[in-house]
């Protein structure tokens, strides 16, 4: 394939097809930088995280800015190496999950599989965003000239950012802040029991930190999404990454908890943070991501439709 380019380049409007190339490559990592964020969570990490990225990103991008000129000259095995940087991009999901996975377990709260799978996910997902970046721009400047490559590149650039990220806790239900009780050795938030705590120490440090939260889903799709103990696990360690966790390895009655109410599906969340503030930990819970292997969609099953038909009818 670049053997081809080369010769294309040497012969017959060669700065046209450069310029486009550049151009499909410059926006493509445009692109990933976009989509590259080192956040509360510390990962990717700075630097050496963020330079392994980035190079996949230099990457995807070339990627796909070579692919339509080596279509152009009739270079079918184009297709082949995409189809090798799907592979690399897959192997680079392995690595971003293995890597996760063995973190993890030195956590005071863990991430969990299904956390640690979503990020693994997105990571993969955004190569692909490169690719399709740089060859619409690659594309567009080829063939109807450098300014709708620029056009092409910044629309592309626009649907990445609106793809970059997915709903959030606040879309499916509604957080309110309530008491946390110590009831002898039982421990409610609000009216939803959560768990017994036999020392009298533990005790008192639930009733002076102690914060409760209380999720109500919108619908029976929120309820089940709730439900799902990767989501669960997702709203107690971005709280605890943010705000803190008192507590330490060996602890286990100060572990944060999040306990559903079985009759009507709201979801309690319990934490024991170093910063107690209430208003912040709710904020917090709002905007915990939606992860995409938790959501569970049971009014979308046919059998529920014709229940809901029946019931307008």
């Amino acid at each position: 394939m670049w053997e081809h380019l080369w010769t294309h380049l040497k012969s017959g409007q060669p700065h046209h097809v450069l310029y486009g190339i550049m151009l499909g490559v410059a926006f493509g990592l445009c692109a990933r930088l976009m989509m590259l964020r080192t956040d509360y969570r510390q990962y990717p990490t700075y630097p050496h995280g963020r330079i392994i990225h980035v190079s996949l990103g230099v990457i995807a991008a070339s990627l796909g800015a070579v692919a339509i000129p080596a279509l152009y000259k009739k270079d079918f095995t184009a297709i082949t190496f995409l189809t090798l940087a799907a592979q690399q991009f897959r192997d680079v999901r392995k690595m971003e999950r293995d890597t996760l996975s063995k973190i993890d377990s030195m956590e005071l709260v863990s991430r969990g599989s299904t956390y640690i799978e979503g990020i693994a996910m997105v990571f993969e997902g955004r190569n692909y965003l490169v690719i399709f970046s740089s060859l619409l721009t690659s594309l567009a400047s080829l063939s109807l000239g450098l300014p709708f490559g620029v056009i092409m590149g910044f629309l592309t650039l626009f649907l990445v950012y609106r793809l970059k990220s997915g709903k959030s806790v606040s879309h499916i239900a509604k957080a309110e802040i309530v008491n946390v009780k110590i009831d002898g050795p039982d421990l409610f938030v609000g009216d939803i029991y959560i768990m017994n705590v036999g020392l009298s120490a533990n005790q008192q440090i639930i009733a002076d930190r102690g914060l409760g939260i209380i999720l109500t889903p919108f619908n029976a799709n929120g309820k089940a999404t709730l439900s799902n103990l990767g989501q669960r696990q997702a709203i107690l360690f971005d709280v605890s990454t943010i705000l803190g966790v008192y507590r330490d390895d060996g602890e286990p009655a100060l572990v944060p908890v999040a306990k559903l109410d079985m009759k009507d599906g709201r979801l309690a969340v319990f934490l024991l943070p170093q910063e107690k503030d209430a208003e912040k930990a709710k904020a917090i819970v709002e905007k915990v991501p939606i992860l995409e292997s938790a959501v569970r969609m049971p009014t979308e099953a046919s059998v529920n439709q014709n229940k809901e038909g029946q019931q307008h009818g």
